[in-house]
């Protein structure tokens, strides 16, 4: 009923930048909090960074002053600006978004993953 779909990965080279974009879609009725998590193999996903319904946010210590993230409530989109990218920024981005459909409902929503690999 709730999708998330991410766009804007791909490979770039160190100090280059990304523009990653994560549209819900669905039985909407509000959303939250949206954010960007990365997950490294066998762990659990980490929060990147956080933005509130209200433009509050915070960043993980790594990424503060380099990525930015913003919503547009209008379309139900989170995006995520990176800057000066490093090639320890390699990972899968997943998008997150707190969620209340219009059947009532409060769950978390998770994009399918978009691959950024930073690279010469």
């Amino acid at each position: 009923q709730v999708q998330l779909v991410e766009s804007g990965g791909g490979l770039v080279q160190p100090g280059g930048s990304l523009r990653l974009s994560c549209a819900a879609s669905g039985s909407i009725f509000s959303i939250n909090s949206m954010g960007w998590y990365l997950q490294a193999p066998g762990k659990q996903r980490e929060l990147v960074a956080a933005i509130t319904s209200g433009g509050s946010t915070n960043y993980a210590d790594s990424v503060k002053g380099r990525f930015t993230i913003s919503r547009d409530n209008a379309k139900n989109t989170v995006y995520l600006q990176m800057n000066s990218l490093k090639p320890e920024d390699t990972a899968v981005y997943y998008c997150n978004a707190d969620i209340r459909t219009r059947f009532g409902f409060m769950s978390q929503y998770w994009g399918q993953g978009t691959q950024v690999t930073v690279s010469s």
